[in-house]
């Protein structure tokens, strides 16, 4: 599917920590929040408020299902079908994470080896080099650079037999159920392998960064760049430079079943250079050649041509090895930014650890298993695939809120909950996909939660403190609305339960938000968007 290339630059700081101080003016919600006319205290309460905030005109012919509870005691305050099921978007990553850090423990750690069997005659090594990868999404260029600069570290200047690719940690399954066909070049939406590579710190593994700068004046030809470079992906450049203030019309697409990256249509002289996330078509072969460039470039003599897939022999010594950073730091980007790829790499390496098979049939097991140890009713629900990016997922809401009450004794609840989204942080490595929402309200810098998009499905389920100081778990999902995003209505519940003592029952019902510009859509999760729009 075509998508016009967005110019912007994408922030990258993923691995900050902490709280961002008072919020600048300038980056206030652009709805305004108020409650409706004659509207203070309510004697309709909790239920009267939430109902009301539910008729809402984009929600006419659609499905809901929603449920307030008591944090610390699991009473249930509010239920509205509470136990339909519907397409819960990202919201299915609650239920990875989760399954992720019990089964797998939050020290969890990826580890990609550079092994050999041969023999060394010198600087020659008589044998193959096997590149050994166990799942890891978030092996930037920079770490294979350092695994064949540790190779080149043992003497190895020569290797007469091949470089092998070894991904049998996961079977070769590359795309989740259902994905959609349109969206196979979209970097939400890259094939996912045992031996993978991101091309910066937001970690969307199996991409690759086509930066597009014009040329000096209209018809030259514009500079196309690739992060990070490699020699794996091809490219196919017939776009042109136009007149300064002409529309950009630029394309960049890979072409189907290639690794050939189109660049197309038009970029204004004098424009900011545009930059897209492209999905590469197998992730081990883009891998491989990265690693092959770097070790050329340490001075190691490598056979040329693609590398063979196949397991690194039982035996073999390694030579070099890098591990990736713990589960519990890998949250922040996976959850923060809704990043698919880590959700898909989570459920497979699930799947290993617990019978010993790196597939999602496995993964998925061992989650529902998980889940259903928690109390959650796995015989309501379905997951079919780690991300939520597959239409075959079904979750209700009463799910959800009894997976987040089930986590809040765990001893890793506090990294947990930690990675969550915060309501209108605006640094995006805290506020993450709720950056932008909530904003000037009493859930703002108090509202935890995980967001969900998919065209006519929305979700929110977390956290949020009330006006008395009682904790509350919530769950909002919404299906089958044609309405191009149904956002506010969920931020107008989480606002009323904010601004309310539920248990003084004084509620103060937040009407749903008005923009003062039309509210952007959400087709998909707004970190998916280039520039992010959260």
């Amino acid at each position: 599917m075509s998508r016009p290339v967005n110019s912007e630059s994408r922030l990258t700081a993923l691995r900050r920590r902490g709280w961002i101080p008072a919020l600048a003016a300038a980056l206030a919600c652009t709805l305004t929040w108020s409650s409706p006319a004659g509207a203070g205290p309510s004697g309709t309460g909790l239920k009267g408020a939430v109902d009301t905030i539910l008729t809402d005109s984009r929600l006419d012919g659609g499905a809901v299902s929603v449920v307030v509870a008591d944090a610390a005691t699991g009473e249930r305050l509010y239920r509205r079908d509470a136990g339909d099921r519907l397409m819960p978007a990202s919201n299915t990553k609650l239920a990875t994470s989760v399954a992720a850090m019990a089964l797998l423990g939050t020290g969890h750690r990826w580890t990609t080896d550079v092994l050999t069997d041969g023999r060394r005659h010198g600087s020659t090594l008589v044998g193959d080099l096997h590149l050994r990868g166990s799942g890891d999404p978030t092996t930037l260029a920079a770490d294979y650079d350092r695994l064949a600069a540790g190779v080149a570290a043992t003497g190895i200047r020569r290797i007469t037999g091949r470089l092998v690719a070894d991904d049998t940690a996961f079977d070769a399954v590359r795309l989740g159920r259902s994905w959609a066909a349109d969206d196979e070049s979209a970097y939400y939406s890259a094939p996912i392998s045992a031996l993978t590579l991101a091309p910066d710190t937001d970690y969307d593994s199996g991409t690759v960064v086509v930066e597009v700068t014009p040329g000096a004046r209209a018809g030259d030809r514009p500079t196309v760049r690739l992060t990070p470079p490699n020699t794996h992906v091809r490219l196919d450049v017939g776009a042109t430079t136009l007149a300064e203030d002409a529309p950009s019309g630029l394309v960049v697409e890979r072409r189907h079943g290639t690794e050939t990256i189109t660049v197309g249509g038009g970029i204004p002289a004098g424009a900011a250079t545009a930059k897209e996330w492209i999905a590469v078509q197998d992730p081990t072969a883009y891998a491989t050649s990265v690693f092959a460039d770097a070790l050329r470039a340490h001075g190691v003599r490598v056979p040329a041509g693609p590398a063979p897939v196949r397991a690194a022999p039982p035996g073999a010594r390694v030579l070099a090895a890098h591990r990736s950073m713990p589960l519990s730091e890998l949250m922040h980007p996976f959850m923060k930014l809704s990043n698919n790829m880590h959700a898909e790499a989570l459920t497979k390496t699930v799947g290993r650890a617990v019978s010993g098979a790196g597939t999602w049939d496995a993964g998925l097991a061992a989650i529902r298993a998980e889940l259903g140890r928690r109390g959650v009713p796995v015989e309501s629900l379905r997951q079919a695939d780690g991300s939520g990016l597959s239409r075959m997922n079904l979750f209700s809401a009463e799910a959800l809120t009894t997976l987040l009450l089930s986590v809040r004794e765990e001893p890793w609840y506090a990294d947990w909950y930690d990675a969550l989204p915060v309501a209108c942080a605006p640094d995006r490595a805290v506020g993450g996909t709720l950056r932008s929402r909530m904003c000037s309200t009493p859930a703002a810098l108090n509202a935890r939660a995980k967001t969900g998009s998919l065209t006519g499905a929305s979700a929110l389920s977390g956290y949020v403190t009330d006006a008395a100081g009682r904790e509350l778990v919530y769950s909002v999902v919404l299906n089958n609305y044609l309405a191009s995003s149904v956002k506010s209505v969920e931020d107008a519940v989480v606002v009323t339960l904010a601004s309310s003592d539920t248990a003084g029952g004084t509620i103060r019902q937040a009407a749903v938000p008005r923009a003062r510009t039309a509210e952007p859509g959400a087709l998909l999760e707004c970190s998916w968007h280039r520039p992010s729009r959260c």
